[in-house]
């Protein structure tokens, strides 16, 4: 158990920094972007949300097989002489979390950005800042509620993943809403279940404390 409470925590963290990463990047891209070139990129994010959790995990179960594109690929180019292990293993349920969770941490940070002053990076550079100053010292601090916000959402929703651990992990990397479900469903086991369910919740109910003691929690998620 403690093994899988660990395994839930590292996973968690690491694809909600990636995904920081990731929605950080992306949301600077629209933030710099106009017209149509920013709604094209919106939309696809956005289109995103439309697929669910199962679609995903299964296509990057296609993706990351032994016998799938990316081996086929490598294989018949020469790269590799045998399928990499990509599939069945941390790697592949921490790519597809990270796949799901960009767009939930991409429009915060965006709905961020475009809430900024925009000329006062300019401002910056008119006054000398070059331009890692003026992203450093300006237009990074005031964007900070916003990857805030994104880091918050992203690590709650990783914590309760279930179907894109137990496809891509393959049984080997199990995380504590899958070990709740197999305690449930099929040892039959409810006592530790609905334990390990509630210990859960008010852990996300903590942080969301934790965090409310720093920053308004309103204000973080948008609210006037």
């Amino acid at each position: 158990l403690q093994r899988i409470l660990w395994n839930t925590a590292r996973i968690s963290i690491i694809t909600t920094v990636i995904a920081l990463i990731a929605g950080y990047a992306i949301a600077y891209a629209l933030v710099h972007m106009q017209g149509v070139r920013r709604t094209i990129m919106l939309a696809g994010l956005l289109a995103s949300f439309w697929l669910s959790v199962l679609i995903r995990s299964f296509a990057w179960l296609t993706l990351l097989q032994s016998r799938g594109v990316i081996n086929s690929s490598l294989m018949g180019l020469g790269v590799t002489d045998a399928p990499l292990p990509l599939v069945r293993n941390e790697f592949g349920v921490i790519l597809g979390m990270v796949h799901y969770m960009i767009p939930y941490a991409a429009l915060p940070i965006f709905a961020s950005m475009a809430s900024m002053d925009q000329r006062l990076v300019p401002a910056a550079r008119s006054l000398g800042a070059g331009g890692w100053q003026a992203f450093r010292r300006v237009f990074l601090p005031l964007s900070l509620p916003g990857v805030l916000s994104a880091a918050v959402l992203c690590f709650i929703f990783s914590l309760g993943f279930y179907v894109t651990p137990a496809l891509l992990g393959g049984g080997r990397v199990i995380m504590i809403a899958e070990y709740i479900a197999v305690q449930i469903q099929e040892t039959l086991n409810w006592g530790l279940g609905t334990m390990l369910a509630t210990t859960l919740l008010l852990s996300v109910l903590l942080l969301l404390a934790a965090v409310s003691r720093v920053v308004d929690m309103r204000r973080l998620f948008g609210a006037k």
